[in-house]
C-alpha cells in the first residue's frame, strides 16, 4: 500500500477527542473541519502553572537523498510514548510546497508512522504558509511604493536587502531585475521557508512579539547609511494582520491518534529548521513527552534548535535522539551512491560490513555534536525490511561505545507505535536522568568566532575562509549593532562539509562563506556557505509529474 493508502484506511478520532486527551477544551480551538484544528494562545495562560514534561529532540546523520526517517522516528517514538502509557505528543514544521512538487514529496511521516490528514498538512493545511508570503510580499510592494512616490526616506535602491518570495520551487527567480528605465534595480526570490517571515512565525511567542519583529526587520540602508526597517514603510502592522491566525498552533493527529502539532516550516538548511515555539511551550504543558524534530542532521537543524531556538525559548531538551540507518552509513563508508528515482545499489541495501564500519565515524560526530551541548543521546537505527539483524545490532553497540547512553533498532514505518517500543523505554530511561545544557558559543563572541566556532566543533571544519562580500557584510553587521545576534548556517544536508561530494566524517577541509544576512525581525544573522541558494530548484522529473486529481473521484493521486 501506498502511504495515501495507508493514511486513508485508517479511521481517525475527531479533533475535539484528540485535544481532550491533552486537556484542551472545545472552546480552546477554531476547528477546521473534523481533523484538524488551531488553537488559540490563551491556552498557555490557562495551563501555566502545570508542571513542564519531558522535551525530546530528534535529529540524524546527514542523510541520503532519500532521507532516512527523521519524520516518521518522531511520530513513531510519540505514538510508542502513548502506547507505554504516558501522555506524548509530536510537534512538527508543516510540509513546504517546494519538496512536495519537487524532489522529496510530502512531510508528513510514511508507512504507519505518519500525521493525518496527510492530504491536507503536505498542501493548503490552514493557509499558514501563504500567509507569511502574504505578508512578505506585502512588505516588498510597499517598499517599491514608497520609491515610486519620491522615495522620502531616501531609500537606496541598491542597498535594498528585501527579496520577494514563493511557496515553489522556481529557480529562474533566484536572480531578477525589478522595474525599467531608470528605476531598475537587481532583486530575487526566496522560496516561503527561507522567508524572514516564516523565521519570525516559528520564533515570536505572541502576537506583541509577532508584531515587534516585524517592524524590526532591516530592509534596506538610505543613501547616508542609515538603516531602513519595516517599521518606517508603515505596513508592518498589516503584515501582522495577515499573520495573526497564522501565529496560532495547528493541532493534528498521527494514524494512531497521538496529539501532533503541526506549525510553521523554515528549512533546515537554509533556514532554522525548527517548528514554532508557541507549539513546543503549549504541547509542554499538556504532555509528559513533548517530541521535537530538527531539520536535517545535527550538524544544521539540531545546532539551530540549541543555539536559536533555546535561546529564545528558554527551553532545553532532556535527551536527543540521532536517527541513523544502515544504507546512509553505508553511503557514507563508500558503500554506493543513492539518487532519488533511482534503485539504490546492493552496497547500501544489502550486507556490507566494510562499509558500514567506515561510514559510522559519520554517526560518531553527530553523537559527539549533541552531547558537546551537554545534552545525552539516544540513537534509533531505523530498520528497513531487508536490513541485517548482524549490522543493526552492530551500530547499536558501536553507538553506545562512542558516546550514547542507548540505542535501539526501531520498525516504526511498517508496524507504528508498537514497532518504536524498545526506543520509548530507551528515552524515557534517558530523559528521565535530565541534562546539563548549554549553548556552543556566547552571543556577544565576534561574529567570525561564532562562526567559526560552529564549523570546527559541529562539523569538523580546519577552518573558515571569509569572501569578499561576506567581509563586507560582517563588517557592516558589526558596525549597524547586530555582532551579538546568534548565527544560522545555511550550508549543504548532505555532508557534514560545505561539499555535498565529501562523505564520512571529512576532515582538514575549509568552510568558505559567500555573504551573511542581517535577519534583524527574526533576531539571527544567516551566514551562507558557498553554493548555497535560498531558491531550490525543480528535480529532472519533479514529483509534481505524478501527482493528479482522480477524474472519477476527484480524490487526489500520486501525492507521497
Amino acid at each position: 500500500m501506498t502511504d495515501l493508502e495507508i493514511a486513508r484506511a485508517v479511521a481517525p478520532k475527531h479533533i475535539f477527542e484528540i485535544a481532550q486527551t491533552l486537556g484542551i477544551h472545545s472552546d480552546d480551538l477554531i476547528p477546521f473541519g473534523q481533523y484538524k484544528a488551531k488553537i488559540a494562545l490563551s491556552l498557555e495562560e490557562r495551563l501555566r502553572h502545570k508542571p513542564r514534561g519531558r522535551y525530546v529532540l530528534v535529529t540524524a546523520i546527514n542523510p541520503t537523498p532519500l532521507g532516512e526517517g527523521k519524520t516518521t522516528t518522531s511520530i513513531g517514538l510519540s505514538m510508542a510514548l502513548c502506547r507505554l502509557g504516558h501522555r506524548s505528543a509530536v510537534t512538527l514544521r508543516q510540509p513546504s510546497l517546494g519538496p512536495v512538487f519537487g524532489i522529496k514529496g510530502g512531510g508528513t511521516g510514511g508507512g504507519r508512522a505518519q500525521v493525518y490528514p496527510m492530504e491536507d498538512i503536505n498542501l493548503h493545511f490552514t493557509g499558514d504558509a501563504h500567509a507569511v508570503s502574504a505578508s512578505h510580499n506585502l512588505l516588498s510592494a510597499f517598499v517599491d511604493n514608497h520609491l515610486f512616490h519620491g522615495n522620502p526616506l531616501k531609500l537606496d535602491p541598491q542597498a535594498i536587502r528585501w527579496p520577494r518570495t514563493v511557496g515553489v520551487s522556481d529557480r529562474a527567480l533566484r536572480a531578477i531585475v525589478i522595474g525599467s528605465g531608470n528605476g531598475r534595480r537587481p532583486g530575487q526570490f526566496v522560496i516561503t521557508e527561507a522567508s524572514e517571515i516564516m523565521a519570525i512565525l516559528a520564533l515570536a511567542t505572541d502576537h506583541a512579539d509577532l508584531r515587534q519583529r516585524l517592524g524590526k526587520i532591516l530592509v534596506g540602508l538610505t543613501g547616508s547609511g542609515e538603516l531602513a526597517r519595516a517599521e518606517a514603510f508603515g505596513c508592518a502592522g498589516s503584515m501582522a494582520v495577515l499573520l495573526k491566525d497564522a501565529l496560532l498552533p495547528n493541532l493534528v493527529q498521527t494514524l494512531e491518534g497521538t496529539p501532533a502539532f503541526v506549525h510553521a516550516g523554515p528549512f533546515g538548511n537554509i533556514a532554522h529548521g525548527n517548528c514554532s515555539i508557541v507549539s513546543d511551550r503549549m504541547a509542554l504543558r499538556c504532555a509528559d513527552y513533548v517530541v521535537t524534530e530538527a531539520g536535517f542532521g545535527s550538524d544544521l537543524g539540531a545546532e539551530k534548535f540549541f543555539n536559536i531556538k533555546c535561546r529564545m525559548s528558554g527551553l532545553s531538551p532532556d535527551v536527543g535522539v540521532v536517527v541513523a540507518t544502515l544504507r546512509a552509513l553505508k553511503l557514507h563508508g563508500g558503500g554506493g551512491i543513492a539518487k532519488a528515482g533511482i534503485p539504490l545499489p546492493a552496497g547500501l541495501t544489502g550486507p556490507n560490513q566494510g562499509a558500514l564500519e567506515k561510514g559510522f565515524a559519520n554517526l560518531e560526530q553527530h553523537i559527539a555534536n549533541v552531547t558537546s551541548h551537554g545534552v545525552p543521546v539516544v540513537v534509533a537505527v531505523n530498520a528497513f525490511k531487508d536490513d541485517s539483524p548482524d549490522e543493526l545490532n552492530w551500530v547499536c553497540e558501536r553507538a553506545k561505545q562512542a558516546g550514547a547512553e542507548a540505542a535501539a533498532v526501531s520498525t516504526h514505518w511498517a508496524d507504528g507505535g508498537r514497532g518504536a517500543e524498545e526506543l520509548a523505554r530507551a528515552v524515557a530511561k534517558v530523559a528521565a536522568q535530565g541534562s546539563q545544557f548549554k549553548h556552543l558559543y556566547d552571543v556577544a563572541w565576534p561574529i567570525k568566532r561564532k562562526i567559526e566556532t560552529i564549523a570546527t566543533t559541529m562539523y569538523g571544519a580546519a577552518g573558515v575562509t571569509f569572501l569578499p562580500q561576506a567581509e563586507r557584510d560582517i563588517e557592516l553587521a558589526t558596525r549597524m549593532g547586530f555582532e551579538t545576534l546568534p548565527l544560522c548556517m545555511a550550508k549543504t544536508p548532505l555532508s557534514l562539509s560545505h561539499e555535498p561530494s565529501l562523505k564520512g566524517r571529512p576532515s582538514g577541509f575549509t568552510v568558505p562563506i559567500q555573504e551573511l544576512r542581517i535577519l534583524a525581525g527574526a533576531g539571527f544573522l544567516t551566514a551562507v556557505c558557498s553554493g548555497i541558494q535560498l531558491m531550490p530548484g525543480l528535480p529532472k522529473r519533479p514529483a509534481g509529474e505524478r501527482i493528479d486529481v482522480d477524474p472519477r473521484s476527484g480524490q487526489i493521486v500520486g501525492l507521497a
